[in-house]
């Protein structure tokens, strides 16, 4: 979702006293998207920055880090269990990726490429694979941003109880189950879709304890693009490219 996110200094506070005080840095989630040198966010939608991070590092928040957060808390306490993360070097899987692993979970990370799984082990991993065939035990969660074959070999990996949290489908290609494994389990297995919307998001809350980790160093940023507004063909070319990994930031002079 291209300029949904933004951060930047307040330059008028909100007309009921509700938002942050003029001058403050803050981070927050624009609905429509878009850029511009000025954004009206509602304030619901804003938090404030702790000084010292870096403004442009906390716009990749909002949405990817947002959604992450949501996934790892809809598939319930980590502590032990094996958390399988597919696009682990993308902008919702990094940030799933480093969750995961804090919140005491075995993780396995999936990257296509040796650099990838190298970002990938940085991030935490216990165990960084090429792809989900290599996995060779079962996982308590998958985290799927890629949706097609990979959907359809991770839900075969869940243990009994275990689910799998819909988040994406950049394959952009049909995942289609075999006859039955759905059927006849005592210990069924779960497909979950992940929604991380207005109306069901308290994102005050859910941006300040993501702003809370990246201030005291526990949970980096994955910025793969960053450059001055006036080039976003580039950075929307990378992304078309499936060159990025993790998120491309504009800064706005």
């Amino acid at each position: 979702m291209i300029g949904f996110d933004a951060a930047g200094v307040e330059v008028r506070a909100a007309a009921d006293g509700s938002g942050p005080a003029v001058g403050t840095r803050v981070v927050g989630f624009a609905e429509g998207g878009g850029f511009g040198a000025l954004r009206a966010m509602d304030a619901v939608d804003v938090a404030v920055v702790p000084d010292g991070v870096d403004l442009g590092e906390t716009a990749t928040l909002p949405v990817a880090g947002g959604t992450a957060l949501r996934v790892l808390e809809q598939a319930g306490p980590l502590l032990g269990r094996r958390v399988l993360v597919t696009g682990a070097t993308g902008g919702v899987g990094g940030f799933a990726a480093q969750l995961a692993a804090l919140g005491g979970a075995y993780l396995i990370g999936v990257a296509g490429s040796e650099d990838g799984r190298r970002c990938v082990a940085q991030l935490g991993a216990d165990e960084a694979v090429g792809a989900v065939d290599r996995v060779t035990e079962p996982v308590d969660v998958v985290i799927d941003t890629v949706g097609g074959e990979q959907f359809v070999a991770a839900y075969g990996l869940l243990a009994p109880g275990g689910s799998l949290q819909s988040v994406g489908w950049a394959a952009g290609r049909e995942a289609a189950l075999p006859v039955g494994p759905t059927l006849g389990s005592k210990e069924p297995k779960a497909i979950v879709s992940v929604y991380n919307g207005g109306g069901l998001t308290d994102r005050q809350t859910q941006l300040g304890r993501l702003l809370v980790l990246v201030a005291a160093g526990r949970l980096r940023v994955p910025v793969g693009w960053r450059g001055p507004w006036d080039k976003i063909v580039d950075a929307v070319q990378a992304l078309a490219d499936r060159t990025l990994r993790g998120k491309a930031v504009l800064d706005v002079d």
